[in-house]
Parts: structure tokens; sequence; C-alpha cells
């Protein structure tokens, strides 16, 4: 089998180490639209259950992201000028930079061809293989030439964000709100290496226009941004992307979806499949298992069609409560205003529970007395795990 893998991100380049790992006689070649060593974006985070998955699948390149990886088990909350801190589960997080190289070398190593500062299009007589693979991203150019075929659809969200990086390492993963004369601006920040975190920063449309940060030029938006952040960030700067071909700094989170997920010998992996909303933490996770479960469905002797078939069956199964819990946490920040008013420590808790379809149904306070009285016994919390998606769905089908 040739595979042709469009979009040298970490799903086609982990997809293309497990295929390699089960043939060595396939011939594999990954294609990068951008120059080895040069990527977007800060840090990635991941849980536990992640790395297991990873050393089950290759034990190598896992031992390599683990070892470059940073973890925390705090959160840390500033609102109003008070500090809330939650000891929750533990997370990991990884350079974006880094984890390309580490897959990129171990894909080399397995005898991938990864050709860098090759962007694909439809019609590249590279495309020339018994598979092809889109993993060229959410406005994937692969995809979009049959869009009617995949039945696309990007949802715009009505929040505006930009992401940044900083010099200030943070040692658990944080949160920030801060309000302003024309609303809140918030940011989530979490570090990915001992000399850089990710910074993320979030505020609705007539706050982003309000404060001029829609007209704004990006060395005025980051000392604005720095002078407002200036308690967690303790004095450190902010830092903007730097490529020249990539999305605005300031961007809204498309969710893309698709009816059908291949076409023909052309299938769709990571965000050119599917996103999720950047707030739970988990693209990059669902990506990679994305390849998981393609080198799974392409392992046994299934025509191509057939383990397309499977493929996409198994992996809309497994993101369906997590596409949910994503759709909640989004609408949680847009809703900001409901919740902001609790006390920190109120406000921090209905936090971690955003990905509840009951949230939005119920006031913050009484939801808030209820949960923590309910997660007093065991009992309660299973009977809250198998009332709350039925009753959100009946509360959202209710005239």
């Amino acid at each position: 089998m040739k595979v042709v893998c469009a979009g040298g991100g970490p799903a086609s380049l982990y997809l293309a180490i497990l295929l390699k790992q089960q043939d060595r006689g396939r011939h594999v070649t990954v294609y990068e639209r951008n120059p080895a060593g040069a990527t977007y974006g800060w840090g990635v985070t991941y849980w536990p259950d992640m790395l297991d998955a990873l050393s089950a699948h290759d034990e190598v390149s896992a031992r390599a992201i683990e070892e470059h990886s940073v973890r925390w088990n705090d959160g840390v909350a500033h609102v109003r000028g008070r500090t809330t801190v939650h000891h929750g589960d533990e997370g990991f997080a990884i350079g974006r930079h880094r984890l390309l190289t580490i897959l990129a070398e171990r894909a080399t190593s397995l005898g991938v061809e990864v050709h860098f500062g090759h962007p694909v299009s439809p019609g590249d007589p590279v495309l020339d293989g018994d598979l092809i693979v889109a993993g060229d991203g959410a406005r994937s150019a692969l995809r979009d030439q049959h869009a009617d075929h995949f039945g696309t659809h990007v949802a715009p969200g009505h929040n505006r964000f930009v992401w940044l990086g900083t010099t200030k390492v943070f040692r658990s993963f944080t949160f920030a709100f801060v309000e302003t004369d024309h609303g809140w601006l918030w940011c989530y920040a979490y570090g990915f290496d001992g000399e850089h975190s990710t910074c993320i920063v979030e505020c609705s449309p007539a706050t982003w226009a309000g404060l001029g940060l829609d007209v704004m030029v990006r060395d005025a938006a980051l000392k604005l941004l720095e002078e407002l952040f200036a308690e967690p960030l303790e004095g450190h700067p902010l830092i903007g992307r730097t490529d020249v071909d990539g999305p605005s700094q300031w961007q809204q989170f498309g969710t893309v979806t698709n009816r059908v997920w291949s076409h023909g010998n052309l299938v769709l992996l990571g965000d050119a499949a599917h996103t999720t909303h950047y707030s739970i933490g988990a693209g990059t996770t669902l990506a990679m298992h994305d390849a998981m479960a393609l080198a799974e469905a392409l392992r046994g002797p299934a025509p191509l069609a057939s383990a397309l078939g499977h493929y996409e069956r198994v992996r809309r199964r497994e993101l369906l409560p997590l596409q949910s819990a994503a759709r909640h946490s989004a609408d949680w920040y847009e809703n900001l205003t409901r919740y902001i008013h609790l006390e920190p420590h109120q406000m921090f808790a209905l936090l971690g529970q955003r990905h509840s379809p009951l949230l939005p149904y119920i006031p913050p306070q009484l939801y808030y007395r209820v949960d923590r009285a309910v997660d007093r016994t065991q009992v309660l919390r299973s009977l809250k795990r198998w009332v709350g998606p039925r009753l959100a769905r009946f509360l959202q089908n209710s005239p």
C-alpha cells in the first residue's frame, strides 16, 4: 500500500508511524507545507489516559513525549484580585514544536519520507497513492475540493480569542478574569517547558471592539493585554505569532463537522474531519486518536472502503461525549456574566462543571449547592451522571 499524507501535524505523523510499524513494506510519505522546525502555536495539553494510549501504540515516541512534557495537578483562578486554587487531576503539556520534532524523527527512523516546505493542493502530482490522507487542518484544501460530498459545515463561535505565548512559566493551569469598562477578558495559561507558557486570551465581540482590539496593531494590543493581565504575568511579556501566512491574530473558533469522512481513497483526519473548542484542551489528543483508529482499521485484509467506514464509525462514536463537552464549555465562556458575580471559589467550581449539560438550566448558586451535596455521596454522584444528559435533552427539546 502506498499512503500519502497531506499535512505534517501530529495526526499525520503519528499515523505514518503506526502504519510503518504494522508493515515496513508500506510506502508512507508525509508532505508538510512549513519548513522543518517552523510551526504555529505554543504548547498543547494532554491527560494521563492519552499517555497510556501512546505507550500502548508506540513506546519509543511515548517515552520521548513524556520526557519533554511538564505536568501539573492544580488549577488556579485569579478573579477580582483574589486567587482560588483547586487541587484536581494531573495534566501534561508539551511544546508543539517539540512534539512535531519527536514524531517526525520517529517517523523518519522507521522509513517514512517526510517532506517539509511542500504545500499540497488538489491536483498535485504527489497525490498518487492507494490512500490519500487529508491531515491538512480545519481549512483543508483537499476536503474543500469535495465539500458537497463531505457535507462540510463550519459553525463560527461567538467570542474572539488570540493564541499567545509568554516567558512567564505557569506551574499550574491558570485562569485569570479581568473586568474592563467594556466587559470582561479572560485567559487560560499553562507552562509547556522550562521557559515558556501558552496564554490564550478570550473576550466577547463587544469587549473586543470596545477596547479597540479589532483595529489595534499587534504590538499595541500585546502591551494592552500585558497591562490588563499584569497580576498573573508578574511583569513578563506576551509574545504573538510571527508566521506571516497563518490566520489573523484574533479569531473566532470554527467548529468543523462533516457528514462523511471519506471519498474514494481520500480520508479526513484530525481537524479536517472535526474540531472541538480549545477550552477543553483536547484537539491534539483527538487528532492522534484518529490516527490510532485509522491505523487499526487498516490493519486487516478488509477492502479500503470497508476499513475507512469502520474508522469513521468508531471515531464518531468516541467523539460524541467530547464534542458535547466542548459545546457546553464554549457556551459557559460565552455566557460568563451568568457566573462571574459568584464568589470566586463558587465560580471556579462551576468553571470545573462547565461541561455539564444541566448547568445552563439551573440557577448557578443552586447548582453549586446541590452539586456540593451530591458529591458527598457515591450513589448520588452516579445518579447525577445518569440523569444529567437525559434531563438536558428533555429541556433542550421542550417548547
